[in-house]
Parts: structure tokens; sequence; C-alpha cells
């Protein structure tokens, strides 16, 4: 009898710690929902850490494939006063005069987004979220995720974005206008990748593609080239490549 009771106690305690082991495994897991929450917490972090800094963007305009000569070429030098200031000068400027006037409305665009950019941000406001798994990007860990615009904006994105399992930082988002710019341009994909700058974590690149009726494919590449942060004299140099649109290392797959 005795034996029996120990053997029921035993297996009661087994099932036991096998229910707690399975909660805290359910507990533990992440979820879409507190991703995004811990994405949100880390970019709030993140706002207090900027400082006023001016970057050099280099940007490339190419016809057709991005692995030739870019058939124009500019250069623009932007100015940042948190949390709402942005102003931007034209440095150089090769190539046609077509290319100038698009990087100029890009800038137009970011300065007017520098006032009030809560209809664009990476938020629930404008987005739902679906965790897919994870792989690594750049040999980090990331949650990958699925981005879906709430409302059709050419200003949102559909697809996917990368956030890194250690800081919470967004890393990379790459995918579509929820809405077509132009009835001029078919099969846009843009990709927007972030990393530090000092103490901020910033965009530091970004890739735009295209078809364009009539002409054909065409692309646009921008990078930050350096930084002036503050009053330092001190310039942080960026000479990480572009990784182009839809493609990850083979490396960083899981």
């Amino acid at each position: 009898m005795v034996t029996q009771t120990r053997l029921a106690c035993s297996i009661a305690l087994f099932l036991a710690a096998v229910l707690s082991v399975s909660g805290q495994t359910a507990h533990t897991a992440p979820t879409s929902d507190g991703i995004i929450s811990q994405m949100s917490e880390a970019q709030a972090a993140n706002r207090v850490l900027f400082f006023p800094y001016t970057v050099t963007r280099d940007y490339k305009l190419f016809g057709g494939k991005t692995t030739g000569s870019p058939k124009s070429h500019v250069i623009a030098d932007i100015s940042v006063i948190p949390p709402a200031f942005k102003k931007y000068t034209i440095e150089n400027a090769t190539g046609s005069g077509l290319a100038e006037r698009i990087v100029r409305k890009a800038l137009d665009s970011e300065v007017a987004f520098a006032k009030d950019s809560r209809s664009t941000d990476i938020t629930r406001e404008n987005y739902n979220f679906s965790l897919i798994g994870e792989n690594l990007q750049n040999g980090q860990r990331c949650y990958v995720v699925e981005i879906i615009p709430k409302r059709k904006s050419t200003n949102l994105l559909r697809g996917t974005l990368w956030v890194d399992a250690v800081t919470h930082l967004p890393r990379r988002v790459e995918g579509e206008p929820a809405k077509n710019p132009s009835w001029w341009l078919t099969d846009v994909r843009v990709v927007l990748v972030y990393d530090y700058v000092g103490p901020m974590w910033v965009q530091t690149s970004s890739t735009a593609t295209a078809k364009v009726r009539i002409i054909g494919r065409s692309s646009m590449i921008w990078h930050d080239m350096s930084y002036q942060i503050g009053g330092l004299t001190q310039r942080f140099s960026l000479a990480r490549p572009v990784v182009p649109v839809g493609e990850v290392d083979a490396e960083d797959q899981r």
C-alpha cells in the first residue's frame, strides 16, 4: 500500500513538474504583441539618447541592375535637431536633373515626417502584426514579424519586419507600399536598414526599386556615409554595404 501511495505521489509530482515547465515555456515564448510592445519601449528609450547631428548621405540612381555604375549620383547633408527639426542641402549632383528632383522630393517628405511621423510609424495604430519566426541579420538573432497595414497608404509598407531579439530595436523592414504611389510605377519594393550611430539607433540606408512604365526597372539606393554628432568634431563613418531588395545571406537564414 505504501509503495502504491509513493508511486501515485511520484506520478503526481512528475505531472505537476511537466505542467509547470509547459506553463513556463508558454509564458516565455515570444508573441507578436510582446515583441511589438518591447520594440515600442526600446524605441522610446532610444529617443532619449538622441543628440543634434548632421549626416552626409549618398544617393545613387540606377536604370536596371544596381551592380553597375549609377546613372546619377547625389550627395546631401542633412541636419537634425530632435525631436522634430530637419533640413537638408544638396552638396553635389551628377547625371540627370530628374535625379536631383527625385532626391529633393524624398528629402522634402523626410522633413515633413520629422514634424509628425505618427501616421507612418510601425505601431499598432498603423499595423497588424503576425510573428513568422526567427533568423539572423548581420549575425544578430532577430524576430521576423509580418506587418499588415490597417489602411491603404503610400507611406505604409506591407511586408516583413526584423526586430533584434536582444535590443528589441528594428533592424530591417522590407515590403511594398500598401497603396501604389503612382500610375507610372509597378512592382515597387522598399528596404529600410537600421544601425547604431554613436548612442543613437537610426535608419542608415534604404533601397527602393520599381518598374517604371515605358522606361523599365529603376532603383534608388542611399546610405549614410558619415555623421557629426552635436558639437563633436569626430565623424562616425558607416562603411557597411547595402543588401539589395529581397536578398538575405544564406548564412543568416535559420
